[in-house]
Formats: C-alpha cells, structure tokens, sequence
C-alpha cells in the first residue's frame, strides 16, 4: 500500500480522487484500485494568492509493482510505501471471577469497557443513575422549556453521559492506535462515516442519540445487562477489597470487580467513595462563561470570500491567552460551530452551562466556552473543596438571574466598561428557560473576571471583532472538566482499593467524549489480561 501525505487540493476541486492521484503517482488512472482517506483536514491559512486546501493523508492501493512507483517519486518525502501494522494479541488472565464485573455509569468509559468485556465474554451488569436516552431527552425539553429540573436525568446524566448533548466531538490529544476500533464501532452504532477521516471529527447529539442506544443494544446482544435508574449510593469495600455494591439505597450486588465511569458531576457519588477511604486527589480544572457569535462572522473571519460556500463546512476557532497580570492562562473550549449554549446543571437551585450542537450545525450562531484555570491555591487542598467552590459560584448565577433557572447573562461592552442591563445582542441568547442581564461578576470571582477582560482584547486583536460591544456572553461554565481525581495505578486499579477500576473524564483521566472512550476500552483490556473470562 502506498501512502500520500499532505496531498494538497483546492477545495473547489471536484475532481475524483483517483484521478488527482494517478497524476501524483505519475500513473494511468487505471492502474489505481483504490483510494482510502486516512485523514482529512483544512488549511485556510491566509497567503498571498493562495486558496483554501483540503489536505489528504491517503492509502493507495495500485496495480503495479509499488516500488516501482516509488522509484520514479524518489524525491516525493510525502510518498511512502506502508505496510499493515499486525494486531496486539490479548492474552486472557488466570484469576477467577465468582461475580459478573459491573460497570458504573453508561458514558463513553463505561460503553467501551462494557463493549469490550461483553465481546470477551464476561457478560457485564452495567449500572446508570439516569434514565434511557429516549426518556432523559423528554426530561432535558421539559426542563428547558419550564425549568422543571430532574437531578438524576438531565445533561449531565443519563445514557450516553454528558458528551450526548454537547457538540460531539471527536478529536483528542491521545495517541493510541485503538481510536480506529473506537471509530469503527461508531460507525457501525449510527454515526457518520466521516468521523474516520475528518481531521476535527464531531457527531452531533441527534446522532449521538442513536448511536448510544445502538451500543446499548450491542452490550446486551453480546451477554451483557443494563439497569437504568440505578443509582450506585454506596460501594461495600472489606479488607481494602470491592466485595460489592449497593444501588438506590435499597439493593445489594456482591461484585468484586466495579468499574467506576461515573463522570465529572458525580459529586454525591465523589462525597462517598471519600468517606470510604478510596484514594483521590483535588485536580485542577476551569470556570467562565460561553460566548456567542454570528455563525456566518466566524465563517468569513476563517474563510475571508470563501466563506458560505457550499464544500466549506461551518467554521471554528481555537483561542489562548496567558495573562502576566494574574499569570493565569484562558482558552476558548469545546467550539460549538452553529449550535447553542444549553442548561446543564445536575443540582436544584444552580446555573450551569455547556454548548450543544446538531450534526448539520446550522442554527446559524457559534458559540464557545471561555474558560480560566483554577487550582487548589484557589478552592483549597481538601478532595472535595473544588466541588464545594462551584457550588459556590453555580448557586451564585442561579440567585442573580432571578432564582428560575434563567442564565446571567452581560454584553461584551458593557462587561469591559464595568456596566450592566444591555439588551443590544448581537445575536438572541440561545439558553433555553431564558436569561437575565447581569453583571457576570455578581457570579464570578475576580480573579476569572480579571482574566477574561484581558483575554477578551487579546482574542479581539486576533479574530478582529470577537470583542464586539454586542456580542453576548452567559455564565456559568462550570463542568469542563473532573474537579478531583480517582488515583489509579498503571494497570487502571485504584491504589488503596483492590478490585476497583476508576475510568474515564469522571476519575480525572480523560477529557472528552473518545479519550473517555479509549481510557475505558483500555482498563477492560487490563480486566482481561488479569481475570478469566465467564
């Protein structure tokens, strides 16, 4: 097989790829079988004359001798031959199990590990605190169109975790070769075939909606059991052992393996894995606001006379900023091209917000979060006090937009001239019950609002009219990422506690829908080098 890389195309070049590619091979277009995409991506880097490219890492597959090819592109550094990396082989452990493992919590984590032991045969019990998908959608609309709120089925729990209403993105930073499997069996659950090639990969919650109860289906076909509303409220550990757990106060299941995928908001379940004497640690994470835009500005900003053209998909950005005044550091976090900022909280009587997207990303707004770093220098030291910390602020933004779930909401213009009340947006807040024109320092520390101000101009130097007066900002951002960390060891098994698999953004390893996905595929890998299968 032949690779290309870095293949350059013109993005309104329509052109088949075999045909552009026999003409950079230097062979009949004949000869070519076949054209596989590896990865594509966009470089609209502005230079003189030049226009935007898809870029292409391919796979060619050809009808003459390779090296013969190769020969001729001597001089080609993008052209290689490449052949097929061979399969790890999984060795099967040798300890016992009396129990079925069970796996806490149904997000990315907890669906690969249970695919993955369900495929080796160990038949797992899955347990998720939230309802089906179907239903938990029904209690998301009604929260957002009333402010009736469900503090066990709502964003942040229920099938599919958080990540199944969000943007659904798909890019990490991890590099293991597993993320095609992952990929693959996306695909084969419902999502778009895209998502194994594009460069910045996302689903969408309409089809992240399908393809997590598809994967459900899948555990069960394979052996597997999931239990909805079944809240884990209690994790009975003898002699530094997991010996079982007990769900929704009531019923008890000897287990003595328990994977724990239970997700970043799981704080009454945090409270009590650290009264049990489960080893964990305060992690830093981050707190601001979402910001909003003209998807149709960002468009023309990334494309320039380009943009609106119908190859060109919607368009993002990513932003940094370290602030030497604070010496803090602030990004633009989890873009949500043509989406809308969306109500997240888990707890009565706070404000949480996150950013949502379909696949077609076509509401017409963009909006992201603009987060600052926060430590515990910040909240404190305890396991818990980065919890205690946005409570804090969460109950803050629910009592200054009127204490109705409405979201506190301020203009660009009037948060750097230190004013607030302005109407004047510059597109209608998409935070569904509603908002309330606030000063966001009423809910922020000032060591968050500080930076941001600062950032604010920075980000407008670099993306000329992102500090527009008029474009609007809602708070709070508040759930980016685990406010403590389950420690682990390196075979995925918690330090002071025997039988017991912290997983996922949850535990404080991962942060996003596929590295949560790889960490949990990953710790059942560890499961089957370790135990026998049933």
């Amino acid at each position: 097989m032949l690779r290309i890389n870095n293949f350059n195309v013109p993005f309104d070049d329509v052109s088949p790829l075999k045909e552009l590619v026999a003409k950079r091979l230097k062979i009949p277009p004949q000869v070519v079988l076949e054209v596989v995409v590896v990865r594509k991506a966009i470089d609209a880097r502005r230079r003189k004359n030049s226009p935007i490219y898809f870029v292409y890492l391919l796979d060619v597959k050809v009808d003459v001798e390779e090296r013969k090819v190769l020969a001729r592109l001597k001089n080609d550094k993008n052209i290689a031959i490449v052949e097929p990396k061979e399969r790890e082989v999984l060795h099967y452990g040798d300890i016992g199990l009396k129990e079925r493992p069970v796996i806490v919590g149904l997000g990315p984590a907890g669906l690969l590990a249970a695919i993955t032991l369900a495929q080796h045969g160990y038949k797992p019990l899955v347990l998720e605190r939230g309802k089906d998908v179907d239903r938990r959608n029904d209690d998301i609309e009604l929260f957002w169109q009333t402010g009736k709120l469900s503090e066990q089925s709502n964003v942040q729990f229920g099938e599919g975790g958080a990540g199944t209403f969000s943007d659904g993105k798909l890019t990490t930073r991890v590099n293991d070769s597993k993320m095609r499997d992952v990929l693959n069996l996306f695909v084969e659950a419902g999502a778009p075939a895209e998502i194994k090639y594009l460069h910045k990969p996302h689903i969408g919650t309409d089809k992240l909606k399908i393809m997590v109860k598809n994967l459900r289906k899948k555990i069960i076909q394979l052996g597997g059991e999931v239990l909805f509303e079944a809240q884990v409220t209690d994790v009975e550990i003898k002699e530094g052992r997991v010996c079982g757990v007990v769900v929704n106060q009531d019923a008890q299941i000897k287990c003595s393996l328990l994977m724990l995928g239970i997700g970043h908001s799981a704080r009454d379940t945090y409270e009590m894995l650290y009264q049990k004497g489960v080893a964990m640690q305060a992690k830093p994470f981050a707190v601001g606001v979402r910001i909003e835009h003209p998807q149709n500005f960002i468009d023309a900003v990334q494309y320039g006379k380009e943009a609106g053209h119908e190859r060109l998909p919607v368009a993002d950005y990513a932003l940094t900023y370290q602030d030497k005044e604070t010496n803090r550091g602030a990004y633009s976090f989890c873009m949500c091209p043509g989406g809308e900022v969306v109500a997240a909280t888990s707890e009565f009587n706070q404000v949480v917000t996150n950013g949502m997207s379909n696949f077609r990303r076509d509401s017409g707004v963009a909006n992201s979060a603009l987060l600052v770093t926060v430590g515990p220098e910040d909240f404190g030291s305890d396991v818990l006090d980065g919890i205690a910390f946005q409570r804090k602020y969460e109950k803050l933004a629910f009592e200054c937009a009127g204490s109705n779930y409405f979201a506190p909401v301020q203009t660009v213009g009037d948060f750097l001239n230190g004013k607030s009340g302005s109407k004047d947006f510059l597109v209608q807040p998409t935070y569904c019950p509603g908002v309330t024109p606030v000063d966001l320092r009423e809910c922020l520390p000032n060591f968050i609002t500080d930076t941001l101000k600062h950032a604010l101009a920075d980000f407008g130097r670099k993306i000329k009219g992102f500090d527009h007066p008029s474009a609007v900002m809602t708070g709070i951002e508040s759930r980016s990422s685990a406010p403590c960390r389950i420690i682990r060891d390196k075979e995925y098994v918690s330090i002071s506690t025997e039988g017991l698999y912290p997983i996922g953004e949850g535990a404080g390893y991962a942060g996003g829908i596929m590295s949560a996905a790889l960490d949990g595929l990953n710790a059942a890998l560890a499961v089957i080098r370790k135990y026998k299968s049933f």
